[in-house]
């Protein structure tokens, strides 16, 4: 059996390390807002060029659906977590195969708090989709197993997503949290 050691904050590193938008093929606003949403810099202006590269009507649906995403990712670091998750809303509904899409809308779920059921639902389609960051959807649905009561599930995807980022300290300090018990069973 394994279990946690002690229960810590669920929301450790959500919005802050969480999410890498999709890059997009335009150079112009959406482009920009990808730039804003890749290095942190949640703006009105920032949110102004996303607004700006969603109002045109040639823009692909592979750049308008990671340039909601990318919207999303902006909505999330200034807190405004309903607008976020509209925006990966519409960008699954515009591209559901859309792994960033999915992996952010479990990150936000887990944010509104109370939802961790439905994030591991998401973050397990996200996971799906082949996110090129996966250690990022893995460390989250751990978080929302860990909510949950699933401590098996939680230590083994934060086992996973230290393998996977053997750099990202995060998924090891959360790991050793957790101890493995050894119980005799009965047999008949």
């Amino acid at each position: 059996m394994i279990a946690p050691l002690r229960f810590a904050a669920l929301l450790l590193v959500t919005a802050t390390a969480a999410c890498v938008g999709p890059r997009v093929a335009d150079a112009g606003a959406a482009h920009g807002c990808y730039e804003a949403a890749r290095i942190g810099a949640a703006s009105p202006a920032a949110l102004n060029l996303c607004d700006r590269a969603l109002a045109r009507s040639g823009l692909a649906v592979a750049d308008r659906a990671a340039t909601l995403v990318n919207r999303g990712i902006l909505h999330l670091r200034i807190g405004d977590l309903k607008a976020a998750l509209g925006d990966y809303d519409a960008a699954i509904i515009a591209r559901p195969d859309s792994a960033d899409a999915w992996v952010n809308k479990g990150v936000v779920l887990i944010e509104i708090g109370g939802r961790d059921a439905e994030a591991v639902t998401v973050l397990s389609e996200g996971i799906a989709r082949n996110p090129a960051r996966p250690e990022i959807a893995y460390y989250h649905r751990a978080i929302a197993y860990e909510a949950l009561g699933r401590a098996r599930e939680a230590f083994e995807d934060y086992s996973r997503a230290a393998q996977l980022a053997p750099q990202w300290a995060e998924p090891a300090e959360q790991l050793q949290r957790f101890q493995t018990v050894r119980r005799k069973t009965l047999t008949a």
